[in-house]
């Protein structure tokens, strides 16, 4: 079955330490692109079933941060 060809653009702003986590996993697992890890991660996160829901009273976007682990 061929895959969906992908028509919609989603656009994030990083900074070079966020971006810097992002591009070291990729590496490390040898994703061919950063959109690739970046789709993959998401993939995770939303299939992951033992973390906990965020904490989203009150915060910001800025509140929300890609951390090293």
């Amino acid at each position: 079955m061929p895959t969906p060809k992908r028509t919609e653009k989603l656009q994030i702003m990083l900074d070079d330490e966020e971006l810097k986590v992002i591009d070291d996993w990729r590496f490390e697992h040898r994703m061919p692109t950063r959109a690739a890890a970046i789709r993959e991660l998401i993939r995770r996160g939303l299939i992951a079933e033992d973390i906990e829901e965020p904490d989203t009273e009150g915060k910001s976007t800025t509140d929300f941060r890609i951390e090293p682990e």
